[in-house]
């Protein structure tokens, strides 16, 4: 079978997720099981699986997704305790007194904190922290989720404490390697210009979106719908880019791929919470949504709007924040190697090897390096005892959580399943290539030179389908590799394509989504929120494609 028909059928089940979804407003709960039956039956009847081997894959899908949901429970059990302590309205109170201005707010915590979350662990982890603070700030869930999504973006190509770039791209490391003697780059070296590109085609979007994000914001849903009162903050804006590009582009361009989002967020954090109190380029008119009886219904979900416009202190700021520092701190410690603890905590997982006999098949839970563990649910038992909270405020906040998983779970384990079978795929008695690798050698077919202006939606292609900027670069490098090499064109820039389209395809993958949902109460809303940052995901690949042709 040719590789285009190979495509048609591997575009099947992407397809009936967006239709159902998307289209037809399914929640992922109903979509996504069917758009996993699709793909198993096509993996069968087209790929040549078995039907024991399909369901292996499926089983290993399942573990994985049980890691993510950890991951989700752990960010809303951090969200209720904090609620039931008193210190989620101690933070909103703080937050009042460094801007009670919500366009500063998203800035301050979607844009920033986020990318420092991002930097420490990644994974989905800081729209699934960040879009149930800005929820507890008085947004709309709807708003909290997208503006969230949209922001984890720019710094996910070396998120995780560069994971995606030094973990993600190691296909290429025997290539690398092998041309060593030829006068080639080291692995290492190769990872660092890889970042440097990166940083380059990152950059407009680091000063485009947050304008972008706040015009969405106020046009759709502030009081009067109008984008100008989003762009008037546009200096704001630029100046929380500054903070955060200076220290990111320093250290990825001296010191390589592992810590310019984490150490770009926590300088900039820093100073733009400063430069905030102290007034600087901040907007004058205070803008602020309308009372949450006045909002569109579709805006929220299981978790209400408190109403609240005023907000009192139940503890200092310095207990409030703590939880959160704990984490910050906690992930930092852990997330890098040299400290020690990563090795030592990643050693402690539940593996499934060669699953229902299937040679390969594999899959582990690091239950204690699995964020949702350590720090957010050995935060979320610190704070009971930091925040002095009674045994009902615990029980509540506990079985809250637990209420809150049915649908996430139901969405993440098809959805994980389906990712699985699409990888697993390329184990097949005919060598055929996988359901990914199909795809995207169509989409190569069909650009030719124009190439350097689309790479990056094979990185896009690749996250949404995983749900990570790791995988898709593991999925696509050695791809995007030989395509350059077809073509003669820089390896390192198209490679570096790739990266950012990964990152930028976190905005739009159904992980992300379903995730970030389930952390603002909108489980059942997925397709609304794909329908609209799918625009921002498909500009950002406009200006990543501008300035990868401008590079070469």
């Amino acid at each position: 079978m040719s590789v285009e028909l190979l495509a048609a059928v591997a575009v099947l089940p992407i397809l009936v997720a967006l239709i159902l979804m998307v289209g037809m407003r399914w929640p992922a709960t109903k979509a996504m099981p069917l758009a996993w039956l699709v793909c198993a039956v096509s993996a069968i009847v087209v790929w040549g699986l078995t039907p024991g081997y399909v369901l292996s894959l499926t089983l290993q899908g399942f573990v994985t997704a049980i890691g993510v949901l950890i991951i989700v429970f752990g960010a809303i059990l951090i969200l209720f305790t904090l609620e039931k302590s008193g210190g989620m309205e101690t933070i909103q109170y703080g937050m009042q007194n460094i801007s009670r201005d919500k366009r500063v707010q998203a800035i301050i915590i979607g844009y920033m904190f986020a990318a420092f979350i991002e930097g420490a662990a990644g994974f989905g982890t800081p729209a699934a922290l960040a879009a149930p603070l800005l929820l507890a700030l008085g947004f709309p869930a709807m708003a909290a989720a997208i503006v969230c999504l949209v922001f984890n973006s720019f710094p996910v190509t070396f998120g995780a404490v560069g994971t995606p770039v030094v973990v993600g791209l190691s296909p290429l490391k025997s290539i690398l390697e092998a041309d060593i003697a030829n006068g080639g780059m080291t692995y290492a070296a190769f990872c660092k210009v890889v970042g440097e590109n990166a940083t380059l085609m990152h950059l407009p979007m680091i000063f485009i979106l947050p304008v972008l994000m706040l015009g969405f914001l106020t046009r759709y849903y502030g009081p009067t719908r109008t984008w100008s009162e989003g762009f008037a903050a546009w200096k704001y804006c630029m100046f929380a880019a500054v903070c955060f590009t200076i220290p990111y582009m320093i250290v990825a361009w001296t010191l390589g791929p592992e810590l310019p989002s984490l150490v770009g967020a926590l300088i900039g954090l820093g100073v733009l919470v400063y430069g905030t109190k102290k007034g600087f380029c901040v907007p004058e008119k205070t803008w602020d949504f309308e009372h949450h009886e006045k909002w569109d219904p579709s805006w929220t979900g299981s978790i209400a709007a408190t109403g609240k416009t005023e907000f009192h202190p139940h503890m200092s700021q310095v207990r409030a924040w703590m939880p959160y520092a704990l984490i910050g701190a906690i992930l930092v410690i852990t997330r890098i190697p040299e400290l020690g603890l990563k090795a030592w905590l990643s050693s402690f997982k539940i593996g499934f090897t060669d699953i229902l006999g299937y040679q390969g098949v594999s899959a582990s839970i690091d239950y204690l390096f699995l964020p949702g563990t350590i720090p957010f649910t050995l935060v979320a038992i610190i704070t009971i005892l930091l925040h002095g909270m009674n045994a009902n405020a615990v029980k509540e906040a506990w079985t809250t959580t637990f209420a809150k998983m049915k649908a996430p779970t139901i969405a993440l384990l098809a959805a994980v399943a389906l990712v699985s079978i699409f990888r697993g795929s390329g184990v097949n008695p005919d060598g055929m290539p996988s359901m990914p690798l199909a795809l995207a050698q169509t989409v190569a077919e069909f650009t030719g030179s124009a190439w350097p202006a689309l790479a990056s939606y094979v990185g896009g292609l690749g996250a949404f389908i995983t749900g990570s900027n790791t995988v898709s670069d593991l999925l696509f490098s050695e791809f995007q590799w030989n395509m350059a090499t077809n073509l003669e064109l820089p390896r390192q820039i198209i490679v570096a394509a790739q990266a950012v389209g990964g990152a930028m395809g976190n905005m739009v993958c159904i992980h992300n989504v379903v995730a970030a949902c389930a952390v603002v109460g909108l489980s059942g809303r997925e397709g609304m929120i794909i329908r609209t940052t799918f625009w921002p995901f498909l500009l950002y690949g406009v200006v990543v494609g501008i300035v990868a042709t401008i590079l070469i």
